[in-house]
């Protein structure tokens, strides 16, 4: 019998060879969605909102600083055209500062959200699209942020009934980033670390960004996106990879990272943000963009 160990990994292999074998039999016929033009509209985050036969919502969020948008809301109708709906912030409160991760609550019907910024500040918001508002539930920020630190990816799931958080510092060149897990307190409004590890991919290379978002899937498998940034006007790179696998044994959640990193998907011309894992036979996973001052794009990768 195999140990727990050698049982993750195992799992991890097979989502691995899945996933290549899935997007291998869309790789001939790539088609980016152009969303919005300019280097205030990168998509620096990505959640779905909803699915239907003829579209698909998703909620996305924008690094910006000053005065501009911070979320929106994106339609993808027939896979070949994309509508971009601007969100409206909480009047009475303050506007986050560069808003890198977006992930929706499970369990909450697609209205709930939990938004963090660059600096480890996490928004649990509310979305009522009847007047395209968000309004803010409360504020918290991670536990053990270390100085320098620079949040660019947050996640959320159920696992054997406890809600985990995974989110990472993205790293930068040589600095790998760090990959942190625990569990989410939404009552108290506060996040219990449980550990971290350090990581690296292989590609891009230069100046990259190890992870750039995160998601984890109902199993525990855990997705991320890499990125290469050598300024506003590029060129880009980036991948998606798995990373690893998050596991609840007993009271303690185990993070068995993967041995190899094997891209699932490369691309050499766009810096991928955010990603989100679609559902059912119209899904796959999405990527939305920062291209800094050619704007941002969508691409659902295995997507029909």
């Amino acid at each position: 019998m195999p140990n727990k160990v050698q049982l993750l990994k195992l799992i991890i292999n097979i989502v691995v060879l899945g996933a290549l074998l899935f997007i291998s039999q869309q790789a001939g016929a790539e088609d980016w969605y152009p969303v919005r033009g300019g280097i205030t509209f990168g998509i620096s985050g990505i959640t779905l909102l909803e699915q239907q036969k003829s579209f698909q919502d998703f909620l996305i969020v924008h690094d910006n600083k000053k005065n501009q948008g911070r979320l929106a809301i994106i339609s993808i109708k027939d896979k070949n055209k994309v509508e971009y709906f601007p969100l409206s912030w909480q009047s009475n409160t303050e506007l986050p500062i560069d808003l890198e991760a977006i992930t929706s609550v499970p369990g909450k019907t697609n209205s709930n959200f939990i938004a963090l910024s660059s600096s480890g500040k996490a928004y649990y918001i509310k979305l009522k699209r009847s007047n395209q508002t968000i309004s803010v539930l409360s504020e918290f920020n991670l536990p053990g942020i270390v100085q320098g630190s620079n949040f660019e990816a947050f996640g959320l799931q159920y696992l054997d009934g406890k809600l985990v958080a995974i989110w990472a510092h993205r790293g930068e060149g040589e600095q790998p980033a760090r990959v942190y897990w625990g569990v989410l307190d939404l009552v108290k409004s506060q996040v219990k670390l449980i550990g971290s590890a350090n990581l690296k991919v292989p590609f891009p290379s230069g100046n990259v960004r190890h992870v750039s978002d995160i998601k984890v899937d109902p199993v525990g498998i855990v997705y991320i996106s890499s990125a290469n940034d050598p300024g506003d006007d590029g060129p880009f790179q980036s991948a998606v990879y798995v990373a690893g696998y998050l596991g609840l044994y007993g009271n303690k959640i185990v993070w068995q990272q993967n041995p190899q990193f094997v891209p699932l998907y490369r691309s050499e011309s766009h810096k991928i943000e955010g990603i989100e894992l679609i559902p059912g036979n119209q899904g796959g996973v999405i990527v939305g963009t920062d291209d800094e001052n050619f704007g941002a794009y969508v691409y659902i990768l295995g997507g029909r």
